[in-house]
Order: C-alpha cells, then structure tokens, then sequence
C-alpha cells in the first residue's frame, strides 16, 4: 500500500463542491454536473456537508454526510455517499476521511455513524422481504462512536 497523505477538509459552495464532482460521479453516475450543483444547493440548505480528501489540490476520497436524530440512533452523522476516485483506491483515503467524519461527529455530539449500502441484504431480512413486502436494497450500518 502507497504511503498515505492527504488533506481532509470540507468542501463549501460550487466552485469547491465542483471538485467533488468527479468523485461523486463513479458512485452517483446518473448525475449531470448541472443536476449536482442543483442538489448539493439544496441538500447543504437541509444540513448535508461535504467532506474531501486531496490529495496536491484534487480530491481522491469525497464522504456526504447529514447530522440527525431518531429513536433509534439519538444524534447521528449518516453517511450518503462515501467514494474514492478509481485512481485513488487501495491507498485508505476512505478510512482516513471516515475516520475524519466520525471524529467530526464525535465532536458534534453524535453517538452513532449510520450508512447504507446497496449489497444484498443477510437472510436475517427474510421478514421485512417476505412477509411485509419490502424490497432488498442495501445494508444499514451503525458504529458507536
């Protein structure tokens, strides 16, 4: 594994959330540059920030990321989207910039990170499938922080 650098920091309005961009695009494809712009303006008025990090200038590893609360996870940061740049993988920018988030959290005074993922779910979902007619599409996750 290359040695790990990097500078995390949180990408702000169109000209830094523009750098994001082709990071985002390998996990959201169906995404027009327009039409990030359009939600990233809209998503940061409801709370979602985004979180880079570069590597000489040009982010490798972006994280979105919105602070909430339920029953269930109290104040949590959940994690929309997580995604290294192809060119970038196999050298932990994604664990680094997780790391970030969660301490971010931690700071915030969060008690859970929270994910979801589209891999298949474990037989243990068997019920919400079956039985109550929901459709297997990802994974949640939550790590105590």
């Amino acid at each position: 594994m290359e040695m790990m650098t990097g500078t995390v920091k949180e990408l702000i309005g169109d000209s830094e959330w523009l750098k994001g961009f082709t990071v985002m695009k390998e996990l959201r494809t169906e995404l027009s540059q327009q039409e990030y712009l359009e939600l990233m303006q809209i998503m940061s008025k409801e709370g979602y920030r985004l979180f880079a990090l570069e590597q000489e200038g040009v982010a490798a590893a972006v994280a979105g990321i919105i602070v909430r609360t339920n029953f269930y996870n109290k104040k949590h940061v959940f994690v929309y989207d997580l995604v290294t740049h192809p060119d970038h993988r196999s050298k932990g920018y994604g664990e680094k910039l997780l790391d970030h988030v969660h301490q971010w959290a931690k700071e915030e005074g969060c008690e859970f990170a929270s994910l979801e993922s589209g891999v298949q779910r474990k037989d243990a979902h068997r019920f919400y499938e079956d039985r109550m007619g929901y459709e297997r599409y990802c994974y949640s996750f939550r790590k105590t922080l």
